[in-house]
């Protein structure tokens, strides 16, 4: 049952339905079950066209409309080889604005990598293999530094990520970029399996490794924000090894290079099962936070804390001041289907990361996503809460509803939720957004 942290990610995301919700496609329950290779090639033609309204809130900013036409088209050969083109164009209808196109969608070099939704080049079975496009729910590897960052939370950067894997002996890599047109985040994170150094290639891998990551983000495209780097070493044994599951126990320690004082360190524990209708990841950690550091730095907020952290001070993440203290965090990614599914979509998705500090403040992260009616009917939930109790928290939330009607090829759709703008270094204006439409597509 052993994989890499990455081998959920190729397997391609052939129907999107609630594509916030389906960040990390899941892998088959076993590798004596793994699917015949498939050397066919695949395609999915896809065309929405939606009114889309921002709103203010709060009496800030005006209200906007447009018809949003988006445009999807997916090709796809075996675990090899997949590419996914496409990105909305909005029309204007109301509003202050005298741009035909929302200008916003388009005023950076950046924005052209909303292009490629996905592309990706190789798979676990070969010794590298590369991934571009929007960054979702991302974690890099042991996930202390980067952990269920979004790339695309800021509702005017529209941003093509990246990474790449590799393996050589006993030695993996993962190296990522959140911008492949801009100087922003850029990581990497080298583990070593310590067994293979020692013993040669073992008959499991990975069970005990030894690992080093460094990230740096250059704050110059999307908005110019303080640069900021941090580095973690990370230990991790899997001490239990099951044909269904599996157990491992981490310890870690990180900082911010040229910040005295500025540390962390965590311990934890994690559980990874599977069958062939089930999927659960489980994650429990004891964290210490001093000098300002803290695990997750890089976190699902991220795109709008470098401009405003959650907190009271109204400063970018990288200058604002964390109370030393300690912190429970816990993580669960559950995906589960009535039946043998191979796809992505599963009847049911739930991906959920909570955190708690001893000094009064919670963070949470959670999404939902539910198909019913035999996956006629889709219904998707997330929510994000930064800072809660205390002043200046970072709250925002969404729903979506897709159904497919006349035997699957046309389906209607409905999304709604809230929104923050950041406009500069301490400012985040709030918003909201709502939109309703058709698509049609030969998914079915």
């Amino acid at each position: 049952m052993r994989m890499t942290r990455s081998g959920a990610v190729w397997l391609w995301l052939l129907l999107p339905v609630a594509g916030w919700a389906a960040d990390v496609p899941e892998v088959p329950p076993v590798e004596e079950e793994r699917r015949p290779l498939d050397e066919a090639w695949r395609n999915l033609l896809r065309v929405e066209a939606t009114t889309l309204s921002f709103l203010p809130r709060a009496g800030v900013g005006t209200d906007e409309g447009f018809l949003q036409v988006e445009p999807t088209l997916v090709f796809e050969r075996g675990e090899e080889f997949g590419l996914n083109l496409g990105a909305p164009v909005r029309l204007r209808l109301w509003g202050d604005g005298t741009d035909l196109v929302r200008r916003e969608d388009w005023d950076i070099v950046s924005d052209f990598g909303q292009v490629v939704r996905a592309l990706k080049l190789g798979s676990d079975n070969a010794p590298v293999g590369v991934w571009f496009g929007a960054l979702e729910g991302y974690s890099l590897l042991s996930a202390h530094l980067v952990r269920r960052y979004g790339g695309r939370l800021n509702p005017d950067y529209h941003p093509a990520g990246g990474f790449l894997t590799g393996t050589l002996g006993p030695l993996y890599t993962e190296a990522f970029v959140s911008d492949v047109l801009g100087a922003r985040l850029m990581g990497a994170e080298f583990s070593l399996d310590v067994e293979h150094v020692l013993f040669g290639p073992p008959r499991e891998k990975a069970r005990y490794t030894l690992a080093l990551s460094a990230v740096h983000d250059w704050g110059r495209a999307g908005g110019r924000t303080p640069s900021v780097t941090l580095a973690h070493l990370d230990a991790m044994a899997v001490v239990v090894v099951r044909p269904t599951y599996e157990v491992n126990v981490q310890a870690g320690w990180g900082g911010r290079p040229g910040e005295g004082g500025a540390w962390g360190a965590v311990v934890g524990a994690g559980v990874d099962a599977r069958t062939p209708t089930l999927r659960l990841l489980l994650r429990l950690e004891g964290r210490r936070q001093h000098g300002g550091f803290r695990q997750g730095f890089f976190g699902p907020d991220y795109e709008l804390a470098r401009f405003k952290a959650a907190g009271p001070e109204g400063v970018a993440l990288a200058e604002a001041s964390f109370p030393d203290g300690y912190s429970a965090y816990g993580e669960a990614e559950l995906g589960w289907d009535a039946v043998r599914y191979w796809g992505v979509h599963k009847h049911l998705k739930l991906s959920l990361g909570v955190e708690a500090f001893n000094w009064g403040r919670f963070d949470v992260d959670g999404r939902v996503a539910v198909q019913l009616f035999d996956r006629s009917v889709e219904v998707a939930l997330k929510g994000l809460a930064v800072g809660a109790g205390q002043p200046g928290a970072h709250y925002l939330g969404g729903a979506e509803l897709r159904w497919r009607l006349l035997g699957g090829k046309l389906y209607a759709m409905g999304m709604a939720g809230t929104l923050l703008f950041p406009e500069g270094v301490g400012t985040l204006r709030p918003g909201a957004f709502a939109s309703l439409g058709l698509g049609v597509d030969n998914a079915r």
